[in-house]
């Protein structure tokens, strides 16, 4: 097994892709190369940069790569706060996902911070 399977924070990453794309096919056919594209990048990022982060040969590196996951997690925060304002995602729906993905970012924030101590 690879090292960020081990990650509960790349586990619920590949789950929020997941719901990101369930959430951006509802998204009106004009924003396919607009809002659904950007989303889903950022989304894909999260997990694909701790798992590149996790196969590096240091804490550095690895603390690198968190920090652009982190980054990631953030600019679809704004692009999720977009699609609500713009008349795309209801309150709840917002509401849930910005809820998860406040959940990611801690997460990403306590394994750099465990990264320093050791």
């Amino acid at each position: 097994m690879r090292p960020h399977h081990k990650l509960d924070v790349w586990r619920k990453g590949i789950d929020f892709v997941a719901e990101i794309y369930n959430i951006t096919r509802k998204l009106p056919k004009d924003e396919t190369f607009g809002l659904v594209s950007q989303m889903r990048r950022a989304a894909i990022s999260i997990p694909s940069n701790i798992a590149e982060g996790a196969g590096r040969n240091s804490k550095k590196e690895f603390n690198n790569f968190l920090s652009i996951a982190l980054g990631s997690a953030l600019e679809l925060e704004t692009q999720l706060i977009i699609s609500e304002k713009l008349g795309y995602l209801d309150d709840k729906v917002l509401n849930n996902m910005l809820e998860c993905l406040n959940n990611i970012c801690k997460m990403l924030i306590g394994l750099r911070k465990s990264l320093r101590v050791k």
